[in-house]
């Protein structure tokens, strides 16, 4: 049975696995590669059965541990034309290493089926994924935008599990210490979804068929995880939505994920 692993989550580092003890993928791998080794082993789960390496975009927090990881492994890289460019342009990748640009269309592969979305965020070519497997489940990984598209909301309606931003509490990055220009990104379109905006899409996604839904990419400065938790349980319960009935939800810790959706 496909299990989800949040490996890493929070602005200090994103990684994510889908898959089975025997095969798997990896979206992002924003930590070193010994710490994803390290992750990895902690579920028993052996780098070497990891199929690919989706990359949403080529921030820091999601790509530090690609070029050893990849390079050691000889796993496959997914990533947008316009995230390949970056991350050539950061010399993390270069022509023996196995990179594949993902078409709208998306990618098989084994016993996944990959689907990107375009995200708004101030990258060079932001995507989240859809993720099909065999047993007939359908993964979102929907992070790092500042507002939910269109297409995105389109591409994560109907997914069993969807894996969203909940990256700031408003109030605590506007009276925290961040510099003014970066409170300014990260509230704008191209920054990242707060605690209220996201808990305004579940209702939204429950009815469309999500049942399991997992708040990632938590600011460890401008959010807490039970103060997210807590703005998306009461939205969902003034949309006469029950905890545990209606829906699981969990939130993503910032390190040592272990299994906790299926």
């Amino acid at each position: 049975m496909t299990r989800l692993y949040p490996l890493f989550s929070g602005s200090s580092g994103n990684s994510y696995y889908l898959g089975t003890q025997d095969s798997g993928i990896l979206i992002d791998i924003g930590r070193s590669a010994k710490q994803i080794e390290n992750a990895l082993k902690e579920n028993e789960l052996d780098p070497k059965n990891i199929r690919a390496i989706f990359i949403t975009h080529e921030h820091s927090d999601h790509i530090q541990g690609l070029r050893v990881f990849a390079s050691r492994y000889k796993t496959k890289i997914y990533a947008s034309a316009g995230t390949i460019i970056a991350l050539e342009e950061k010399g993390l990748i270069n022509d023996k290493m196995d990179i594949s640009l993902i078409k709208e269309t998306g990618a098989e592969l084994d016993e996944f089926s990959i689907m990107p979305f375009h995200i708004s965020h101030d990258c060079a070519e932001g995507f989240g994924y859809t993720v099909q497997t065999c047993d007939g489940r359908k993964t979102a990984f929907a992070t790092d935008t500042g507002y939910i598209t269109d297409e995105m909301s389109k591409a994560i309606s109907g997914c069993d599990t969807v894996v969203i931003e909940s990256n700031h509490d408003v109030r605590m990055l506007e009276s925290g210490m961040y510099p003014y220009i970066l409170k300014q990104r990260i509230l704008s379109d191209v920054g990242h979804l707060s605690n209220d905006t996201c808990a305004g899409k579940l209702s939204e996604l429950i009815r469309s068929g999500t049942t399991r839904l997992v708040l990632a990419h938590l600011s460890r400065e401008n959010n807490m995880p039970a103060l997210a938790e807590q703005t998306a349980v009461c939205e969902l319960n003034m949309n006469g939505m029950k905890r545990d009935i209606d829906y699981i939800l969990k939130v993503a810790p910032e390190q040592g994920g272990k299994m906790i959706m299926y």
